[in-house]
């Protein structure tokens, strides 16, 4: 459950594409009467809610809504934004389930969006145009059996940990392969009086790192792993290795003094800030915020490069991937206002919508729709995640794997990253909050 940025986030943020393999086939059944080819019949207002409240979704947004209105003068968008992590996520389904929903709203892909019952408070978007360009991998994502329900917004991007490459070179440390490495450089730099390891728990979903970013280790321990957890097996439970690694890990830095003082109350926005200037060196997060560097240090975008949360073991580090966080409308948009939406919806991955996307939210790794290229000035980051990719060491992150995904995580891990609790009490906790999800979306084998 990534921040929303873009979600942001933070997303992240985010159901999976395991148990939507299948599900393309049958999308085209998914129509609806208006279409992002029709004409609206005089001047419209519609509403969009943006991807979070952090500088960059703000930005976004105002960006997106800026260059629509100037190719569409009758229609008229007006930015709502919204908290992240869980309060962001409660508002979210709390409108859909009140009928008051923005026009359209910007929200993760994966298990999150799956947690919305799309069937019931969606509009179905299978049959515009631009679905045709999109990769069966978002498709897979943002899709039930009746339909697919959104559009890309913003890149793929990685999730592990963001370091400050200019630092690094003057410590002269190399890239960690295993956890044991991770933690010699940390020392290092600690020892040099940077922080370490830098944390934010002011922003909530910033919590979750070392769990959800570790995903594609696991997946490379063992490949089954997500499917028998979403099968409920009594082996592949977050209380158990290598899953429980994560809290471990998340633990671990807070015992051994690496993290920042003010790690209780410091905000995703200002870490990053430390992080660009080389104040703090390692910082695990998700890739899609580096789009908050642009706005606030400019100079220092290229500093910040990535790589995977590493595990006990070199062979099995991956980088965890997130596909992209999705445009959506509701089913209460009608009328000019829903021909209004499914336009806005449309541009946002036009030519002129992707040329916004690169400039505002700087790409993280690749898109998911061909009309959108990741441009040559990207920033650093963005190469090293394609450098994973296409090297095979990088995986999917869980919530696109499976649809269960336990909203108390980022409080159960603030607990743990604050030495309230043990890894193993943390990991009790969240098998038991994905239990409570499983059966509220009536998984067979969790009654």
């Amino acid at each position: 459950m990534i921040p929303r940025t873009r979600k942001a986030r933070v997303t992240a943020v985010l159901g999976g594409a395991a148990l939507l393999a299948t599900a393309l086939a049958g999308c085209s059944s998914g129509s609806s009467n208006s279409s992002s080819s029709s004409s609206v019949s005089g001047p419209v207002t519609i509403k969009l809610l943006a991807g979070g409240n952090d500088p960059v979704s703000i930005a976004t947004a105002n960006a997106y809504v800026k260059g629509f209105h100037a190719a569409n003068p009758k229609i008229t968008v007006t930015v709502e934004t919204r908290p992240g992590g869980t309060d962001g996520d409660n508002l979210i389904k709390t409108r859909l389930a009140t009928g008051n929903m923005d026009d359209v709203f910007l929200y993760n892909s994966g298990s999150l969006f799956q947690a919305l019952d799309p069937d019931k408070t969606l509009t179905p978007l299978t049959n515009e145009p631009w679905v045709k360009n999109v990769s069966k991998d978002f498709k897979s994502v943002v899709s039930t059996p009746n339909g697919v329900y959104g559009a890309p917004v913003g890149t793929t991007f990685g999730g592990g940990v963001m370091y400050n490459k200019k630092v690094y070179a003057q410590l002269g440390l190399k890239i960690p392969t295993t956890w044991n490495e991770f933690i010699a450089n940390s020392e290092k730099i600690k020892a040099a009086g940077k922080v370490a390891v830098l944390q934010t728990y002011g922003d909530t979903w910033t919590s979750q790192l070392f769990v959800l970013g570790s995903f594609a280790d696991i997946s490379a321990v063992d490949p089954k792993w997500a499917s028998e957890y979403t099968a409920n097996n009594p082996n592949a439970k977050y209380s158990k290795e290598p899953a429980l690694d994560g809290f471990i890990h998340t633990a671990q830095v807070h015992q051994l003094g690496l993290m920042n003082k003010d790690f209780a109350s410091l905000t995703n926005a200002n870490g990053l800030k430390e992080l660009a200037t080389g104040e703090a060196v390692q910082y695990p997060m998700i890739g899609v915020v580096i789009g908050n560097v642009l706005q606030t240090n400019p100079k220092q975008v290229n500093d910040i490069g990535m790589f995977p949360l590493p595990a006990a073991s070199a062979a099995d580090t991956r980088l965890t991937i997130w596909e992209p966080g999705g445009a959506y409308i509701p089913k209460t948009t009608t009328g000019d206002k829903l021909i209004a939406a499914k336009k806005f919806v449309a541009w946002l991955n036009s030519p002129a919508g992707c040329a916004i996307q690169n400039k505002t939210g700087l790409p993280a790794g690749p898109y998911a729709i061909t009309q959108c290229k990741v441009p040559s000035s990207a920033p650093a980051i963005a190469a090293d995640t394609q450098k994973y990719i296409d090297e095979g060491k990088s995986g999917l992150a869980l919530e696109f794997i499976s649809p269960i995904k336990g909203p108390n995580l980022e409080k159960i891990l603030i607990q743990v990253g604050s030495g309230i609790s043990t890894a193993a009490q943390g990991a009790a906790l969240y098998d038991n909050d994905v239990k409570k999800q499983a059966q509220q979306l009536g998984l067979k084998g969790w009654s």
